[in-house]
């Protein structure tokens, strides 16, 4: 029985009337569901009795709305894990192909973005580090929305473009790699102490796009843990106080996954496995020359359209990657076929 005392606290009792909302949104979509479903049956029923050439494309209007809203359905189902419901903090780092995978970050930020974008999520830029010629070095961004996490866990691990190189002036297919690491923002008040002598707080210019003090003020901070080598960083928020307390909830975040896990392993499950940002680690891979093919090495899954999935569409790869894992598998970058 839920404890009656729980509604004397403000924030829990949010939390509560959130989840009670979602749970109504899921039962009434499964009830429109179950409405299309028989809406669709009477409409095949009808072309049986009176055949009508003008009723195919309806009916197959119908059914693909149906599939849709089925397959967003059954996505959120598979969102069962603890942090699934969190908002997203994501990072991407350029590995090996110098300006190429600047270039290859860049694109998989705005992939990340026009997908977050349809899916009504928000996107704040935490910190930012643009390339030398082109694209990005890295880029921290938070997506905001429900199931934000559940969704992305998905995209952790390091990706592989290959492409004809438009910075390779021999006009030569180049390979490159970009990593993604995923993890949850907990809104909750982490229990984590932090010793002060096992930090380095350095301050910064901020760089990139911004109000008038982007560069003029040493506003933007990054927090270095000793003990565990974590570094991150914050640059967005108008004051160096508000980038020092954003930086410190990431750290309290990452330090609080490393204590409830207790060892490295554990920690997999959760923001994935660490590992070099080059050939051998990669979990998808993404071929725009001489033919068009994204493949995930986890799932299998695979499309064709490759300029459709750079533009965000994402979610066959997220669907296939919630089925597989719901299946007891886990992630495993060391396969023979990710050589």
């Amino acid at each position: 029985m839920e404890d009656p005392h729980i509604w004397d606290n403000p924030e829990e009792a949010q939390r509560k009337m959130k989840q009670l909302a979602s749970l109504k949104e899921d039962v009434n979509g499964y009830n429109n569901l179950v409405e299309n479903r028989n809406d669709i049956r009477d409409m095949i029923a009808m072309a049986d009795e009176e055949p009508d050439p003008s009723l195919v494309p309806e009916v197959q209007e119908m059914f693909d709305d149906f599939k849709q809203k089925f397959d967003a359905l059954r996505m959120k189902t598979l969102l069962s894990g603890e942090y699934d419901g969190c908002n997203a903090i994501v990072t991407l780092h350029a590995g090996t192909g110098g300006t190429e995978a600047m270039d290859w970050t860049g694109m998989l930020y705005r992939m990340y973005t026009r997908w977050a974008e349809a899916h009504g999520f928000q996107v704040e830029v935490l910190d930012q580090l643009e390339g030398d010629e082109a694209g990005l070095k890295s880029v921290t961004f938070q997506v905001n929305g429900e199931n934000a996490y559940g969704l992305l866990k998905s995209e952790h691990g390091v990706h592989r473009l290959v492409r004809i190189s438009p910075f390779n002036a021999n006009g030569k297919r180049q390979t490159s790699f970009a990593a993604c690491e995923v993890m949850p923002d907990i809104e909750e008040d982490l229990d984590i102490e932090i010793d002060p002598k096992d930090i380095r707080i350095d301050t910064y210019r901020s760089s990139g796009a911004g109000g008038q003090h982007i560069n003029k003020t040493s506003s933007a901070i990054r927090i270095t843990h000793f003990p565990t080598g974590i570094v991150v960083t914050c640059q967005n928020e108008r004051s160096q106080f508000q980038n020092k307390d954003k930086a410190f909830q990431e750290l309290k975040i990452k330090l609080f996954m490393l204590k409830k896990q207790q060892n490295a392993e554990k920690l997999d499950d959760i923001r994935g496995k660490v590992t070099e940002i080059a050939w051998g680690n990669q979990i998808r891979s993404y071929f725009l020359q001489p033919y068009q093919l994204i493949k995930d090495l986890r799932t299998g899954e695979e499309q064709t359209n490759a300029q459709k999935v750079l533009d965000g569409d994402i979610d066959p790869f997220i669907n296939a990657y919630l089925r597989w894992t719901a299946l007891g598998n886990t992630d495993q970058t060391d396969k023979p076929e990710n050589r």
